[in-house]
């Protein structure tokens, strides 16, 4: 199936009023993982490769190219997307790649900085037909800081995205990146104000650290686009390091890749589907 961009997905979701699930590839077995949770669901799901694992990898390209193949070869819609980045230049690369969206993240810049910067982005996106997303109000737990206190203003937003011409954005309401317990209580009543004032779909960052039903009560609230990483990353690792601890002769690597590859596609599934099926009205007419 041809790649798609994020933004018609992204704005039937928030027409539809339901959850766009976006998962984060770290390694081949991750896509491959994804795509048949994809399938499974019937579901188009967002195929998230982060600035930091294209340095893991020596570059983008090597699992870049991989990703999209995987995401080629899907039997739903598929979208790859850099997720992340401040490197202006691989922004420049992922969309010569054919990413279907870039997620620059100018938020440790100054505000008109970042402001001037993702405009540029944007531009330069919307030349390849890709979307763009962007992070207004910096989403704790970067480098290891769990701060839950920042919070996006529903009219600073609304400016940002005026200003800058994205086509969704990162908001803070109380999650936190890189979370291992799923504790983190999200602000609906500020996704709600965000969701009204706001026309672009808003992305929920740092998801893994929020509990099921608190990521559908997000979703009813008007949040679209929800981000897992560490989560599924959990999952996975802890199949694996289970399978090694009960199969001690087993060398081949294909074997344990095979049983967390599996595992990771029944979570990644189910969230999906807990996404897709949160109780919901429409908020906005369907203009894709």
């Amino acid at each position: 199936m041809p790649l798609m961009p994020l933004t018609p997905p992204a704005l039937r979701a928030r027409a539809h009023g339901r959850g766009l699930a976006a998962f984060n590839v770290v390694h081949l077995e991750n896509a491959e993982s994804f795509r048949l949770a994809a399938e499974a669901a019937g579901e188009p799901v967002v195929l998230q490769i982060s600035q930091n694992a294209s340095r893991f990898h020596g570059g983008l390209a090597p699992l870049a190219l991989a990703t999209l193949e995987v995401a080629r070869r899907a039997e739903v819609e598929m979208v790859v997307h850099l997720d992340h980045a401040d490197d202006l230049d691989l922004v420049a690369e992922a969309l010569e790649l054919g990413f279907g969206s870039v997620m620059y993240d100018g938020s440790m810049l100054p505000d008109e900085e970042n402001r001037s910067r993702t405009a540029q982005v944007a531009r330069l996106a919307h030349e390849y037909g890709a979307g763009v997303e962007a992070e207004l109000g910096e989403v704790g737990g970067k480098d290891g800081v769990h701060d839950p206190s920042a919070r996006t203003d529903p009219a600073d937003a609304a400016q940002f995205v005026a200003d800058t011409g994205v086509d969704l954005l990162a908001v803070a309401v109380g999650s936190s990146h890189a979370m291992t317990e799923r504790s983190a209580a999200l602000d609906h009543d500020l996704i709600a104000r965000l969701a009204a004032t706001l026309e672009v779909p808003l992305v929920l960052h740092g998801s893994s650290g929020v509990a099921d039903a608190d990521l559908q009560a997000a979703i009813r609230a008007g949040m679209t686009k929800v981000n897992v990483s560490t989560h599924l990353n959990q999952v996975f690792t802890g199949e694996v390091r289970h399978f090694l601890e009960e199969n001690l002769d087993v060398v081949d690597t294909r074997r344990w890749m095979h049983r967390g590859r599996e595992v990771g596609a029944a979570e990644a599934e189910r969230l999906i589907r807990l996404f897709r099926d949160a109780p919901h009205s429409p908020r906005v007419p369907d203009r894709s």
